[in-house]
């Protein structure tokens, strides 16, 4: 590793709207990293409150959204690298020395990495990370659940993203404003205008808390899904993927199949058939947990995610505007 790059000084980012105890968790681990370099934290609530220790600043900045509250952040820091987090994540301790190995390369604009379900969360939020981890509903994405192999990608979640301040600043990054998708704007801007690199490594690991099932984590999914669909239309690119048109096409063949099965004799029972195949689906995603109490939470979780995620992408299609840009 280039010595000069390894000890870059870097700033880690967290936006928030108030302390709450997943932020004092992420804090508490980001002052034991082992990282032989300057490292400055930087907490971002709506309003002023008091810094637990003396290495954490706190610059709060009215009620704004979390790509706002970066975008503070890279106006009011120096760090040559700023590490991205969110207030319900935390890292491992090697995580900014694993990330910084890969800065050795020009090409390389950012590093990130899975974002893990932490093992103490609640059965319903286990739940939930494992339905993201899901083949049947992250597919290729599942990579940004839980560790694979190392590679270029074109996408990755702000909740662990460690990037280049000149990366940022040539792209004029404080003038995004959309939420959530800022992250996939970014990407698609550093593969596309600047035409760098985005490394993913598993061992750039965090872990991160989850939306519990039902409400809450479809809540999520539903704005995710709103704003790559958006996204699909407006900007093309990494949005525009197979993968991400999925659940919509099954939503409109589950809805047209229910109505040719209540007009056409006989197409009840290869409708009905298809469904039990997908039942059988859903029944050994639960299964593989090998936990009693997500078997009957991970399929229905898997279920509600392609329906709300179908709903949303197209909603996402149709709208003229995000309602952060009104």
């Amino acid at each position: 590793m280039d010595a000069a790059l390894q000890f870059s000084s870097v700033t880690i980012v967290i936006p928030v709207k108030a302390w709450n105890p997943y932020l004092a968790e992420s804090v508490r681990h980001c002052l034991r990293l082992q990282y032989p370099a300057s490292v400055e934290i930087v907490v971002l609530p709506d309003a002023p409150c008091p810094s637990p220790d003396p290495r954490v600043r706190i610059i709060p900045t009215g009620v704004v959204n979390p790509a706002v509250k970066r975008a503070v952040a890279l106006r009011q820091t120096h760090g040559e690298l700023l590490a991205f987090l969110d207030d319900d994540a935390y890292p491992v301790p090697d995580w900014l020395t694993r990330a910084a190995r890969h800065f050795h390369d020009p090409a390389v604009a950012a590093v990130g990495g899975p974002g893990v379900t932490p093992p103490d969360d609640s059965p319903r939020q286990r739940a939930s990370g494992a339905v993201y981890i899901s083949w049947l509903v992250s597919g290729p994405h599942r990579l940004r659940y839980l560790p694979e192999t190392t590679r270029d990608v074109d996408d990755l979640p702000s909740c662990n993203f460690i990037v280049r301040r000149s990366v940022l600043e040539a792209l004029h990054a404080a003038e995004v404003n959309f939420w959530p998708g800022e992250d996939t704007f970014l990407c698609e801007k550093i593969i596309r205008q600047l035409r760098q690199r985005i490394r993913y490594d598993p061992q750039v690991l965090v872990y991160h808390h989850r939306r519990a099932v039902f409400a809450p984590h479809c809540r999520q999914v539903g704005r995710y899904a709103v704003h790559r669909g958006y996204f699909v239309k407006r900007f093309g690119g990494n949005s525009n993927k197979l993968t991400y048109w999925v659940p919509s096409a099954f939503l409109v063949l589950l809805i047209i199949g229910a109505l040719v099965s209540a007009w056409v004799p006989g197409a009840g029972r290869w409708y009905g058939g298809l469904l039990g195949i997908y039942g059988a689906l859903l029944f050994g995603e639960g299964v593989r947990t090998r936990d009693l109490r997500l078997t009957f939470l991970v399929p229905c979780g898997i279920c509600a995610t392609h329906l709300v995620y179908g709903l949303g992408f197209l909603q996402g299609l149709l709208l003229t505007r995000l309602r952060e840009e009104r």
